[in-house]
């Protein structure tokens, strides 16, 4: 038996699940409806496994999954099943990343074909396991193919005013904005495309040459 705490805003959709895992033999010790209950139910019960939607109340974004992240943070092992209709990739891939990379899991709830097709991936995340609908990694792979996809339209802009070779002065003077905008855009930059610290020159160009492979 698994003691699992769930996390889901459609109050039919939460308990038809609460109804399905306990008809495997599993307990749903708390079912809520927001990341911040979410957060604090795992504190309280310490479960086997976290089942959580992405989009939640109150921004209806990526809370949910943004709250398994942190969970991840705090505690490596704990597993975390997301069941949603969307692929967050952003803290999809934190999520992946966490802890040592295992007992996590990313289905999206349309292309569930069994019932037992989705117990058995409870089974395999909560043992240490990894499971990943084949849409989430292929949209996972073509934001790791191309590293501007982390970049902010207004990043964009300043990245391409770099690889022109324009200095600060320039990219402010052509973007109507301060310098000390433009050197916050860059510090964004050089974080997003995981440039080490180093001279900064060099990390400038290697930025403009990833912009350029991209």
């Amino acid at each position: 038996m698994l003691r699992v705490v769930l996390a889901e805003d459609s109050v039919l959709l939460r308990e038809g699940l609460i109804g399905l895992l306990g008809r495997f033999g599993h307990e749903v010790v708390a079912a809520v409806g927001d990341a911040a209950a979410l957060v604090t139910a795992v504190e309280e019960h310490i479960p086997d496994i976290v089942l959580t939607d992405v989009r939640m109340p109150p921004g209806f974004q990526d809370e949910g999954l943004h709250a398994a992240v942190r969970l991840r943070e705090k505690r490596p092992t704990l597993p975390v099943l997301v069941l949603s209709q969307y692929v967050q990739r952003t803290y999809a891939s934190e999520l992946l990343d966490s802890g040592d990379g295992t007992g996590v899991g990313y289905l999206l709830k349309d292309r569930v074909g069994q019932v037992e097709e989705f117990v058995d991936a409870l089974h395999e995340v909560a043992d240490g396991g990894t499971v990943l609908d084949p849409e989430v990694v292929r949209r996972l792979l073509r934001r790791r193919r191309d590293p501007l996809q982390r970049l902010t339209p207004r990043e964009r802009e300043v990245l391409a005013l770099m690889a022109e070779g324009r200095s600060n002065g320039a990219i402010a003077q052509e973007l109507v904005v301060s310098e000390a905008a433009v050197g916050k855009h860059i510090g964004g930059i050089l974080t997003k495309l995981n440039l080490p610290p180093a001279d900064e020159t060099h990390r400038r160009v290697l930025a403009v040459l990833t912009y350029l492979r991209a």
